[in-house]
């Protein structure tokens, strides 16, 4: 990477040297040295662009983060600056071990090693900051500054926080850790604030997460409100950590999975006669056990981004044989995964979602939702209602600058749409064009449905069951069956349902700070 430099009025590109991954802050002390001629041992100030000391620690995560440029100073001929001085000995041909030179301060004659970004990344990881102390700094910066109070007090009235308080909670923070420990402050520091968070507030805490504050800060990602709010107040354009080492995800429906069903699987031309046979028979016993023993055939060919697009005029049976999407699921998940959203969301996560709900912002859309849930003869069935009420609580975010962000209501029409008894499939289909996997609902009106169908590929896929629930959890399983991946609009929405209710690539599946709230808010949620 290159950077400005100015020395002494002189700006000059130079090139940051890396070293283990992490851009090499000794290095480059010595780059600029070199560049600018100055003295071998000379002791060098390096500031950022707003005159603030840029340290070992800090350096790499700097670089990454931010769009700057750099000041050398020659600090023997700034000493009344009065700032810690980087002593680098440019004799040496590389810096000894891990650590950087030493910094020096006039004010004491201590001698403090810090070690490299990396390094310290990796230990505040593996070793957690002090509970009790984490929790009084969160406390006594919610008591310092205004409207910290009120924070403590609606969780002491709730044990929860809006997503307004949460917002304001997030804002004081940020700006007391900036306040003490400047505008970027250590990963050390933000991890702190994290843990205070949810030690202070234990209905904050996420389960699901390694340590439970991954939507407050996440090390390893960068991500979190607190993170967000950060390279706000930094006015940060840089989204992503280039170049740096990032987490592996689980490509959610993407990702080739082992079975783990011990069926056996039928290869060359008995499989080949086995599809064949699929295609003309009628006995629906058989169609599901030959689809059970090419499962590892069609897992293949839909992974395959040349037959993918194929894979219902191979397998034409998916048209009209209810059943195979759930036994294709079951297969690749097992019995326990695959009943979870039928036995979890109508006892468990249904209630919770409506009651969240009803602290929204009043709108059409969510009024009308609630609406359906009085027994009212007009809107949506209620279980439906219930569904889509989830969108409002995670709502569609824009990706990237060539998508525009949508409402929730219309993201409401990428899962479910309806038409009257009588109207036809076909024609419908014809008119709706290529679009990710949707729910069509068939009846006399949006709260009496008689039938439910999967529309995938322009095509309609019956559901195994006529209701409202069990064509949902068919729909969710079509996007690991087929290999599809979700909806940009519904992505947050379709991952909580994937780790919170199915519990699928818990701790490896790329989740939204907002998807880990909202789980930790529902289950905390009493109804």
């Amino acid at each position: 990477m290159l950077v400005q430099v100015e020395c002494k009025g002189n700006p000059k590109w130079i090139r940051i040297p890396e070293k283990n991954d992490c851009f090499d802050f000794c290095g480059f002390i010595k780059e600029a040295s070199a560049k600018f001629n100055l003295p071998h041992g000379a002791n060098v100030v390096l500031k950022d662009s707003a005159g603030v000391d840029v340290d070992a620690d800090i350096f790499d995560e700097l670089v990454r983060t931010s769009k700057v440029s750099f000041k050398i100073l020659d600090g023997d001929n700034n000493k009344s600056d009065n700032v810690p001085q980087a002593e680098i000995d440019l004799s040496e041909p590389s810096c000894p071990g891990s650590s950087f030179s030493s910094i020096e301060s006039e004010s004491s004659e201590s001698t403090v090693i810090p070690q490299s970004s990396k390094a310290s990344k990796k230990r505040f990881l593996e070793e957690p900051s002090d509970c009790n102390a984490s929790k009084d700094l969160v406390h006594a910066a919610l008591h310092s500054k205004p409207g910290g109070s009120d924070i403590l007090k609606e969780y002491e009235q709730t044990s929860s926080l809006s997503d307004k308080t949460r917002k304001k909670l997030v804002n004081i923070l940020v700006a007391d850790m900036v306040e003490k420990y400047g505008r970027i402050p250590p990963v050390s520091i933000r991890l702190s604030y994290a843990l205070g968070i949810i030690t202070l507030f234990p209905n904050l805490k996420d389960k699901c997460s390694p340590t439970g504050y991954e939507h407050y800060y996440d090390p390893r990602s960068g991500q979190g409100y607190i993170a967000y709010r950060l390279k706000t107040v930094q006015r940060n354009s840089v989204n992503n950590l280039k170049g740096a080492s990032k987490v592996v995800y689980q490509d959610g429906p993407k990702t080739l999975r082992k079975t783990s069903s011990a069926t056996e699987q039928l290869s060359g031309d008995e499989c080949t006669e086995a599809i064949s046979m699929m295609k003309h028979s009628t006995d629906t016993p058989v169609i599901k056990d030959k689809m059970r023993t090419t499962f590892k055939y069609r897992q293949n060919l839909i992974h395959d981004p040349d037959k993918s697009s194929l894979i219902l005029d191979y397998f034409p049976r998916f048209l009209d044989t209810p059943g195979l999407i759930d036994q294709d699921f079951t297969m690749l998940f097992g019995d326990d995964i695959s009943s979870k959203f039928i036995a979890k969301w109508p006892t468990f996560y249904k209630q919770r979602v409506i009651a969240d709900c009803k602290n929204l912002h009043p709108g059409a859309h969510v009024d009308d939702l609630l609406s359906a849930l009085e027994e009212c003869d007009c809107g949506w069935d209620s279980d439906v209602a219930a569904i889509l009420l989830l969108i409002h609580l995670l709502p569609p975010t824009v990706k990237g600058r060539k998508t525009g962000k949508i409402s929730a209501t219309e993201a409401a029409d990428h899962i479910v749409k309806f038409i009257k008894v009588g109207t036809s499939v076909k024609t419908f289909l014809e008119q709706i064009g290529s679009t990710q996997p949707f729910l069509l609902c068939v009846g006399e009106k949006r709260s009496i449905i008689q039938k439910f169908y999967i529309i995938l590929d322009q095509k309609a896929i019956p559901c195994m069951t006529q209701t409202a629930v069990a064509a949902f959890d068919e729909l969710f399983k079509a996007h690991f069956v087929f290999a599809v991946s979700y909806d940009e609009a519904l992505c947050n929405f379709y991952t909580f349902i994937q780790t919170t209710v199915y519990g699928i690539d818990v701790g490896t599946a790329k989740e939204s700070p907002r998807v880990k709230e909202i789980r930790v808010r529902i289950e905390n949620t009493e109804v």
